[in-house]
């Protein structure tokens, strides 16, 4: 029931996102040349690198999921290969507050080029779109933290702790979807 739930709830975030997409769209519409001029200031090399590091974290999730469905919370020894869930996603979160600080980053050196949330619709759609995105992976912070504390808290690593981890597997996936379709369309639909 959970798992379901949890994907009932990413499809109500799926029409969130399709609306800020759709502000980004009809923004940019009725002010081509904004566009074209502002965009002119992004920094896409570094964008690039702070989406390799979302979407690697992806898959150090999915390698957390994996030692979950093993049943297996912690690491039976120092190497990759054997780590469980709570090493695989202590990394995952470690690379997606990377992934914040990088965005944090980002919006102090637009904001020193004179691009803000109120300095025009370019402004405001970008913030909005990123902004929105950016609470939704400190949420999925939050969710690993949980589940690593769970994880840690349990004595019994069972499948009740592993459904908690492969769901918010879902989640971190669905956000790292969402930030490659944000970084396809800001960056290179200039």
């Amino acid at each position: 029931m959970v798992q379901v739930g949890t994907i009932v709830w990413l499809g109500s975030e799926v029409m969130f996102f399709a609306g800020l997409f759709a502000i980004y769209f009809t923004l940019r519409s009725t002010q081509p040349e904004l566009w074209a001029e502002t965009t002119q200031v992004l920094n896409v090399p570094f964008a690039f690198v702070n989406t390799v590091i979302l979407v690697l974290s992806s898959v150090t999730c999915q390698f957390g999921v994996f030692a979950a469905e093993r049943l297996q919370a912690r690491a039976t020894g120092w190497k990759p290969t054997q780590w469980g869930m709570v090493e695989w996603f202590f990394l995952t979160y470690l690379m997606g507050a990377a992934f914040v600080v990088g965005q944090i980053y980002e919006y102090a050196i637009l904001v020193s080029e004179h691009v803000s949330l109120s300095s025009d619709a370019y402004g405001s759609a970008f913030y909005i779109t990123t902004g929105f995105h950016g609470l939704h992976v400190t949420g999925g912070l939050i969710a690993f933290l949980l589940v690593i504390g769970r994880a840690y808290a349990a004595k019994n690593f069972g499948h009740k702790e592993a459904t908690s981890a492969i769901v918010v597997s879902y989640y971190w996936h669905f956000v790292d979807v969402v930030w490659i379709a944000l970084f396809g369309i800001i960056y290179f639909l200039k």
